[in-house]
């Protein structure tokens, strides 16, 4: 309840100021409330209740572990679907930017730093997909959303598989688009020996490896800038929350996991990414009822960036799908 509280007085207080904000507002029910303002619940109690408004890139939210969770929100008008979306290794929440753009009005969106990315900070101890999760998890709470449709591209779309495991009662829809439930019998070394590079030479000696697996020659050719722009942005990241994120998905691993997945699903990629190839995609399409395999011709890896109008376009027909 909005009002709960163990503390007679807290219950007061907080009564007092709901009238104030009905008498101001003209609100009229406990559900207009609820449209209008997150709480943010601390010791059990609900406190400083704020207006649900636009967060630009600098917002922060400080984890249940103490991490600090960079984030961007954009609310669209009441009663449109809300997506949560992660971004692909090495970048950060403008990831989605394109992709925004397209959306407009049509879909609210929410999108984190991963941590270890971006303006998050990192943990001392092993990153993993459900912590990750949790990160999201913690900042739409923040946020006071209920239930999103939540996706991911590459890492992100491990965290957004995650998310759907262990959060099924925020998750209405899920997207993966350009990732796998697991890597494969050789994950394990292949990615420690992506971290153990960057370690002894620096991230600088995997950019010429990472473009043309992110990019198809056409667009490498056509949007050089562009493509300078997102290795300055891998350049950017912290060079031990890379290395977490590595490992991590170098030992991610939710097939077990997909037969219990019972929302719209969404299954994207490039055919000819390389970095987690279509068969990886029809395996997660094969495993999860009802989901929608969607091959894009002539994409790679990072389809977000390369194509957004047709990953805008996927992720709004996901959200035609959502039962509100």
């Amino acid at each position: 309840m909005l009002l709960e509280t163990a503390h007679p007085r807290k219950r007061f207080l907080a009564r007092v100021a709901m009238k104030r904000i009905h008498a101001r507002s003209g609100m009229k029910d406990i559900h207009s409330y609820h449209r209008y303002f997150s709480f943010v619940r601390v010791g059990g109690t609900v406190q400083n209740p704020r207006p649900m408004t636009n967060e630009g890139s600098g917002a922060t939210l400080r984890a249940s572990d103490g991490v600090s969770i960079a984030y961007h929100a954009r609310m669209a008008p009441a009663g449109r679907p809300v997506l949560a979306l992660v971004h692909s290794l090495g970048m950060d929440h403008s990831f989605w930017n394109a992709v925004d753009a397209r959306l407009g009005d049509r879909a609210s969106l929410v999108a984190i730093d991963a941590r270890g990315h971006g303006r998050s900070g990192a943990s001392g101890t092993p990153a993993t997909a459900a912590r990750m999760a949790q990160d999201l998890r913690e900042v739409i709470e923040h946020l006071g959303l209920e239930r999103v449709v939540v996706g991911g591209a590459s890492m992100g779309g491990c965290i957004a598989l995650q998310f759907a495991i262990d959060h099924p009662d925020c998750t209405t829809g899920l997207a993966l688009i350009d990732t796998t439930a697991w890597y494969g019998p050789a994950a394990v070394s292949e990615w420690e020996a992506r971290a153990q590079k960057a370690i002894s030479q620096g991230l600088a000696s995997l950019t010429d490896f990472q473009v043309t697996r992110w990019f198809s020659d056409g667009f490498r050719e056509r949007e050089p800038a562009a493509v300078q722009h997102w290795v300055n942005v891998f350049l950017r990241n912290d060079l031990q929350g890379y290395v977490a994120a590595c490992r991590l998905l170098g030992a991610f691993d939710a097939r077990a996991q997909l037969a219990g997945i019972r929302v719209p699903t969404l299954v994207q990629v490039g055919e000819e990414d390389y970095a987690a190839p279509v068969a990886m995609s029809r395996d997660l399409h094969a495993a999860i009822a009802g989901s929608r395999l969607d091959v894009i011709a002539g994409a790679r890896h990072l389809t977000p960036l390369e194509v957004p109008d047709r990953v805008s376009d996927a992720l709004l027909d996901l959200c035609a799908q959502v039962r509100p």
